[in-house]
């Protein structure tokens, strides 16, 4: 090698050297053909996007990616779908326990044999439709969230590609009725779950599972009924709420926004689900003649006497209902 060839290499090599740092603190330009998306993606400070060219109005049109996405998706998977899976896998678990220790909590006189109208044609109508919309909004919901652990490796990937879609279509056609039942439901009962004293002491006593034969005078919804009126009211507001948001983007100020919005729907619907589900226990399983109120809409007066005395004494004295006397003789309401 030439003394030439030497002195050229070292020149050369100092050049580099020094130009290196320099050319390191340079802007990334995005359209040179080179670029790589890590380079980009580096080059990006704590909230800003890689955006493209539009012609239309909405500037977020124009975001490719958004390196935060990645910490929103994180937690969805790390805690949005664990919280969802433990709200119901823990409900679900704590109502067998429940089930196998209490046992159906029955009817303690037995039957009368006599009716009472709990609820009426519109009330049930009202009632079975939210119920019914709620499931399948929770079924869509929770297949979203976690049927690609659970249905996924059962149907196979055409199979519940279609299922998602047909569950995305039902949820959003069925979240009107959902609301407007919320609504509903509000009006009409509003009245008979403002909180009183009675319900302390339903509290207290445990609604009357804590001693056998005892049970809290209630009128027509005791303190566990009233939690379930304020929790459908309340948290299926906040869950149409942001689910509007969800569907209607344009109304929010940033794809950030959407992110939280996404969070706070799947997080109320979590403990909304958990509610509901201890909710279709007790009225079917788990005690015996509480189903009749929303299916026949009558139940019997001495199921009405058990759970809620105060609601019997009312509609006795309006002469809904005769007694019978201590011998089963039917005797006048007073």
């Amino acid at each position: 090698m030439t003394l030439r060839f030497k002195l050229a290499a070292l020149v050369l090599g100092a050049t580099l050297g020094f130009s290196a740092p320099l050319m390191a603190q340079q802007p990334v330009n995005p359209t040179a053909s080179s670029v790589q998306e890590q380079q980009l993606l580096d080059a990006l400070k704590p909230g800003e996007t890689i955006s493209g060219r539009i012609s239309i109005p909405d500037d977020n049109a124009a975001d490719l990616q958004k390196p935060s996405n990645k910490d929103w998706m994180g937690f969805n998977l790390k805690v949005s779908d664990r919280v969802m899976g433990v709200a119901l896998v823990g409900t679900l678990l704590a109502l067998l326990v429940f089930f196998v220790v209490k046992g159906r909590l029955k009817i303690e006189a037995g039957r009368a044999g006599r009716t009472i109208t709990r609820f009426n044609v519109f009330e049930r109508t009202v009632h079975w439709t939210m119920a019914i919309s709620f499931i399948v909004l929770a079924l869509s919901g929770i297949n979203v969230a976690v049927g690609r652990y659970i249905v996924l490796p059962w149907l196979g990937y055409e199979a519940f590609g279609s299922l998602t879609y047909l569950g995305k279509l039902a949820h959003h056609y069925l979240a009107w009725p959902f609301m407007v039942c919320v609504v509903i439901t509000f009006l009409m009962w509003v009245r008979h779950n403002i909180p009183n004293k009675l319900d302390l002491r339903w509290l207290k006593e445990g609604g009357g599972l804590l001693v056998k034969g005892k049970h809290p005078p209630a009128k027509k919804f005791n303190a566990g009924q009233k939690i379930v009126f304020w929790g459908v009211v309340v948290g299926g507001s906040l869950v149409a709420a942001s689910g509007l948001l969800l569907m209607f983007p344009y109304f929010l100020d940033s794809a950030t926004d959407w992110q939280l919005a996404q969070i706070a729907h799947a997080l109320i619907a979590s403990g909304m689900m958990a509610m509901i589900l201890g909710h279709i226990y007790i009225g079917t399983v788990g005690t015996e003649g509480a189903l009749d109120a929303m299916t026949t809409g009558q139940v019997d007066v001495n199921w009405a006497e058990q759970h809620h005395s105060l609601w019997l004494e009312e509609e006795l004295a309006k002469g809904a209902v005769q007694r019978r006397g201590p011998g089963g003789e039917v005797t006048p309401a007073e």
